[in-house]
């Protein structure tokens, strides 16, 4: 007999309510009430061929708040409302199943509405305590709501930007006191984040660039219907995004995950494999069983080749920052979680670099209390993953100022050279090279044009003795301009493509073996395979408060040519 069930506690308090059945409806909309400050979704019994459940909890038009997914092997999410800005007194918890028994025709089904029952224990009276908590909590909602300029100045008080060109929610970056409004916006001025307000979706965004803000219209209410799971066609290639990893596991294979998107809100297809054959794209977040990382940004994914696993560590989720090390075996395709001994703080936008099987992390963004500003990190931890244990070395020399944002590329297997970040407001376009043998850091002194200081740029190995720093953020705008270090020479040589023009931040660089086919004649059906190294460019956000979908190629020959 299929007991499958998915239920939903309501509040602390709240007994579970079934709200969908192996026989029931596969769409049920239940409207929260209004008492209710956390929500707590999981299933029950065999998944079958069922393949999961999309779970959106949306504000009260319609526009999702937050978004997750229950599969057979993630089984359980929760929502609070201190960790949800946007939490209103409106919300629904819209659920869909898919899988399973289920036909095509069943996305016609019409959404089953349910009633929530609000639970009062029997014979007994909130505490005192409660009671006034609650009150206070109306009370600083009605406060709220009585002002937009209150909310205004509350954004611009926020440790954290993200690049949409709005002030709408946030992402891990240090504001120093006495900083002006200028100083925290990401991609585009105040001026130009009102304008986009009543920008509206183009068609030409649809083939890749998501994160245009629709105007307040009926238009804006339609775009909003048209992104309902049951109008949504499966994607074939990952959203719009940016903060997110790709990492490559094998010569053909790289490996997305996580990211942000339009109305910054964490991407549904959080997990995608690439294949550089033919550069297409399968949604992977189903396809490996165990406990999947939570949604996130500024994290940092590293494959270790000799145990072919990928260790994935840190980043944050609006004002929740993460220290925990996932790691997915690329053999079994099974995630586990580390529980690690040793202490590392939560860190976002940190730089992580594989050597002799161990994790190195430098810098990146972590919270402090309350009611200081979250700080830049300018420590050096080691994960090493046989002992499941955090330490950190001692190293000498003149160690990099503490930022975040920053690129590391391990060069020779000996070294990592350090570039950039910030530490706001101020950008860095300085070089620290550690040497791995000595544990020592030293300042690059460098030759010929360097970058200008950037931070959220992309970075990726060339060869033995080259590297490439691409895009960026400035303070003011995302960069689009390309440089090649030389570490034989300690030179800067700028290099200008077709390829590399559109300004982009938080997007991601990797080099990887790449095979093109040619035929030998037009009848042959034999090809000729040549190999060869290719950068790939996906993500990041502009100036305009565009998302990229795209996947941008170009040859490294071309690349190393071009200098």
């Amino acid at each position: 007999m299929d007991d499958f069930g998915v239920y939903a506690i309501f509040g602390v308090n709240g007994p579970p309510q079934r709200l969908l059945s192996a026989d029931g409806s596969c769409r049920v909309c239940v409207a929260v009430p209004s008492t209710v400050r956390q929500v707590v979704l999981f299933s029950s019994g065999p998944w079958g061929e069922r393949i999961c459940v999309n779970a959106e909890l949306n504000d009260a038009d319609r526009i999702p708040i937050t978004i997750g997914k229950l599969t057979p092997y993630n089984r359980c999410l929760s929502w609070e409302q201190w960790e949800e800005e946007t939490w209103t007194d409106n919300v629904t918890l819209n659920i869909t199943l898919e899988g399973g028994s289920l036909t095509k025709a069943d996305w016609s089904e019409p959404e089953l509405i349910l009633a929530v029952k609000e639970y009062t224990p029997k014979d007994t009276t909130a505490p005192l305590a409660a009671r006034e908590l609650n009150s206070k909590r109306k009370r600083g909602r009605v406060a709220e709501e009585d002002s937009d300029e209150n909310k205004a100045t509350k954004r611009e008080e926020e440790e954290n930007v993200c690049p949409n060109g709005t002030l709408e929610k946030t992402t891990p970056v240090r504001k120093a006191r006495g900083q002006t409004k200028a100083g925290q916006k990401l991609f585009g001025s105040g001026g130009d984040a009102t304008k986009m307000k009543g920008t509206a979706n183009g068609a030409g965004e649809a083939q890749g660039i998501v994160g245009r803000t629709p105007p307040q219209s009926a238009a804006r209410t339609k775009s909003r219907q048209a992104k309902t799971p049951t109008q949504t066609a499966p994607l074939i290639s990952p959203s719009g995004r940016w903060g997110q990893t790709l990492c490559p596991i094998d010569a053909q294979t790289a490996i997305l995950i996580g990211g942000q998107g339009a109305r910054m809100q964490f991407c549904k297809d959080p997990m995608w494999k690439l294949c550089t054959e033919d550069m297409s794209w399968v949604a992977a977040e189903t396809l490996a069983e165990g406990p999947t990382p939570e949604a996130r940004i500024g994290h940092t994914a590293v494959y270790d080749p000799n145990s072919k696993r990928i260790f994935v560590f840190g980043g944050s989720k609006n004002k929740k920052w993460f220290n925990d090390v996932h790691i997915l075996d690329t053999q079994s395709w099974k995630w586990t979680m580390v529980e690690a001994q040793g202490k590392v703080p939560p860190l976002a936008y940190h730089s992580c670099s594989m050597f002799r099987g161990e994790l190195f992390v430098l810098g990146g963004v972590f919270p402090r209390p309350n009611p200081e500003p979250d700080g830049c990190s300018d420590s050096l931890y080691i994960f090493d993953p046989h002992l499941s244990i955090w330490y950190e070395p001692i190293v000498t020399g003149d160690k990099p100022s503490p930022r975040s944002g920053h690129s590391a590329c391990v060069m020779q297997e000996r070294k990592i050279y350090v570039f950039g970040g910030w530490d706001t407001p101020v950008c860095y376009n300085d070089m620290y090279m550690l040497d791995l043998g000595l544990m020592e850091f030293s300042s690059v002194k460098t030759t010929g044009k360097a970058p200008s200081p950037r931070s959220w740029h992309g970075s990726a190995v060339l060869s033995d003795t080259k590297f490439l720093i691409h895009g960026g953020y400035n303070g003011n705008n995302a960069l689009s301009d390309t440089f090649i270090f030389d570490i034989d020479s300690n030179s800067w040589t700028e290099v200008s493509l077709p390829q590399l023009i559109v300004p982009r931040a938080g997007h991601s660089l990797i080099t990887m073996e790449t095979v093109s086919r040619h035929p030998f004649s037009e009848e042959d059906e034999d090809v000729d395979m040549d190999a060869g190294r290719t950068l790939l460019v996906f993500g990041g956000g502009d100036n305009e408060g565009n998302f990229y979908s795209d996947l941008t190629t170009v040859a490294v020959e071309e690349l190393l040519s071009a200098i």
